[in-house]
């Protein structure tokens, strides 16, 4: 499996877990201070790499009128801001083409969401800035049908004259849709997103979302722990975790979001376990 760099993160190629993980929104400075320093210090302590992650606007949300977030300008500030004052890398997702390059001056990686993954302008805008890409797995996509995202991205780059050790791409699994209100994990088919040789990342969170049950999706997090484990001994390079010192009050996904201290309790019994599997 190849490795990519993420500002200073080696991931993948045998390097440490790298942890994904933060709010899911970006709802202060405050929140993305707090959270972010927690998971950091914790990553330090045990042997993992660490990168920031907050959504500077949910533009996939079921209602209109539901929460987005506080918008590029001050979403990207607060996230300049964990970056210089924190050390760590840090991530966010695009929507649309337009967002790339402003959110490239500041993000490490910039993310792909699943349902938009196969949207080739953005893909090529994501890789045009040069920056790492993550493309979540749509839930609609089989792991196979994903080495086609990758093709475009690889053009995305090779046109934008990035080659090389520089093409830098992340696959990550969330979840396939299995009738309505439910996704599942094919194990069997995360070993074939891994054989695409691409590092791969595991959604822990969204995967334990229900989908469509309202204006705001379910979740069942108390799975959460269940799915990470099994990710970590499948032989993930990264895991995406969203986290909240009170989910019950977040911005968005308040239904399948970790408190953040069972986040901090998960990644060190993780810790061990990616132990004794690169152990074997």
């Amino acid at each position: 499996m190849r490795s990519i760099t993420v500002d200073k993160v080696l991931v993948g190629g045998g390097a440490p877990l790298a942890i994904i993980a933060g709010p899911c929104v970006a709802e202060s400075v405050q929140l993305c201070m707090q959270v972010g320093t927690a998971l950091r210090d914790r990553c330090v302590t045990l042997g993992m790499s660490y990168i920031f992650k907050a959504s500077y606007d949910k533009a996939n949300r079921s209602s209109a009128d539901s929460a987005r977030g506080p918008g590029p300008e001050q979403g990207l500030k607060v996230l300049q801001q964990v970056r210089n004052e924190l050390g760590v890398a840090v991530t966010t997702d695009i929507h649309e083409p337009a967002q790339a390059r402003a959110a490239a001056q500041v993000a490490d990686l910039l993310q792909i969401p699943a349902f938009l993954c196969r949207q080739t302008d953005l893909l090529l805008a994501a890789a045009a800035t040069g920056k790492p890409v993550n493309v979540k797995k749509g839930q609609f996509l089989s792991p196979a049908e994903m080495k086609y995202v990758v093709q475009k991205l690889e053009q995305g780059f090779a046109s934008a004259d990035i080659a090389g050790e520089s093409q830098r791409i992340m696959l990550t699994e969330r979840g396939t849709f299995f009738g309505y209100h439910h996704l599942v994990n094919d194990f069997v088919g995360l070993g074939d997103l891994i054989d695409l040789g691409w590092p791969v990342c595991f959604d822990v969170t969204h995967s334990t979302q229900r989908p469509g049950e309202g204006l705001t999706s379910g979740g069942r997090p108390e799975r959460a722990p269940l799915l990470a484990s099994c990710a970590v001994a499948a032989g993930v390079s990264s895991l995406f975790i969203e986290t909240h010192p009170q989910p019950d009050q977040a911005m968005s996904d308040a239904a399948s979001m970790l408190p953040l201290h069972a986040t901090l309790s998960l990644l060190e019994k993780l810790a061990r376990l990616r132990d004794a599997v690169v152990g074997d």
